[in-house]
């Protein structure tokens, strides 16, 4: 079992209720004020689990500028106020900034029972095998 720090458990609550407010929002038709207050508990709560100087470090590596500049330019436009410029922007830069994970993330997925046999079947499966093989090779 993982043993977690008191501030990473602060960060997981945080990064959860980040999530949940982005989701919420985006259900309630873009409400503005629903996802800037997801968009800050999110980057705050990543930021309590990893560490200010690792999140700093993630963010602004040389090869992940532009998704930074768009991940974190949509949170500012989300602020500013115009909510769906600013999550299609957001949605952008997560998946530029993320992109390693996502075999891993497919990886595990696959081990689940029930989402597992989803994935594994013909069409979804080779679908999803191009989607990892695309992720490696950038």
């Amino acid at each position: 079992m993982i043993s977690l720090t008191d501030t990473q458990k602060i960060g997981m609550g945080l990064t959860g209720f980040g999530v949940f407010f982005l989701f919420f929002g985006m259900l309630l038709f873009f409400d503005k004020a629903l996802l800037a207050i997801g968009n800050v508990l999110f980057v705050a709560g990543l930021a309590f689990v990893i560490g200010l100087e690792r999140t700093f470090r993630f963010f602004f590596q040389k090869h992940k500028v532009k998704a930074t500049a768009f991940f974190l330019g949509g949170v500012l436009v989300v602020l500013v106020g115009w909510p769906l410029v600013g999550m299609v922007l957001e949605i952008y830069g997560f998946f530029l900034l993320f992109r390693g994970f996502f075999p891993v993330v497919i990886g595990f997925i696959r081990r689940i029972p029930v989402l597992g046999s989803i994935l594994n079947l013909p069409g979804i499966s080779s679908l999803v095998d191009k989607a990892g093989e695309s992720n490696n090779m950038v």
